[in-house]
């Protein structure tokens, strides 16, 4: 679980930093040269009846673009059509570069990004899971501290209810970003947020359960300030 944590921050790390690098101009521009552009076709039918019949016939063009910048080959996968199609073996080009990954060329944008390949689909279909974790982690620390401090000692089931809360508000959040990116909206630091919004309710949740088992407690105490007995 630890190790998925990582790569997941890692990746989200490396997805924000290449879009605020790519919006403010600050990659680093190099001249390259194309050494190799190989295309990889595929081609299908969209939906599809009992004969296969129906549905719209597409065909998807992807290359993998090697260059070479000073003495180092790089190469770039999954390239779509439309940012490759005037690109050529031998041609010159600008290259922008993060942190030595080629991101541009000649301006457009060929970073993979967030893709259905690799450990990213890993991480796409455990991230429940990983937001799931994060949370309680953070619930069962604030209730550590809680009780540290000598505000409140939280048992398991005080927590439990936060916890519940906090995962089904991100697992909402997850559904909100899957409509958005439907719609091309697709942040580069979308982990961020499922597991922000559910770790903000679980705390505010939490936060009411402290204050109310305080109150009960206090309650239930005898406060030591009765009249002495005669």
């Amino acid at each position: 679980m630890a190790a998925l944590i990582l790569l997941l921050a890692v990746r989200t790390y490396e997805e924000t930093a290449v879009a605020l690098a790519r919006s403010n101009g600050s990659l680093r521009t190099a001249e390259a040269t194309i050494t190799e552009l190989t295309s990889h076709t595929e081609s299908g039918r969209e939906g599809g009846g009992q004969d296969g019949g129906s549905g719209h016939w597409f065909v998807h063009t992807e290359y993998t673009i090697e260059l070479r910048i000073g003495d180092e080959r790089k190469a770039v996968d999954g390239v779509p059509n439309e940012r490759a199609y005037d690109l050529h073996k031998g041609q010159r080009v600008e290259a922008g570069l993060w942190r030595g990954r080629v991101v541009e060329i000649n301006g457009r944008d060929v970073w993979p990004g967030w893709h259905p390949g690799a450990w990213d689909i890993t991480l796409f279909v455990l991230y429940p899971l990983l937001m799931g974790y994060l949370i309680a982690l953070v619930v069962a620390a604030a209730g550590y501290l809680a009780g540290l401090s000598g505000l409140v000692r939280l048992e398991r089931q005080d927590r439990s209810g936060p916890c519940v809360l906090g995962f089904f508000v991100g697992v909402a959040t997850i559904l909100v970003l899957i409509v958005c990116a439907a719609f091309g909206n697709r942040p580069a630091f979308w982990p961020l947020v499922p597991v922000g919004a559910g770790t903000a309710v679980a705390l505010a949740r939490l936060w009411v359960v402290a204050r109310r088992v305080r109150a009960v407690r206090v309650a239930d105490t005898p406060s030591g300030n009765s009249p002495a007995q005669a």
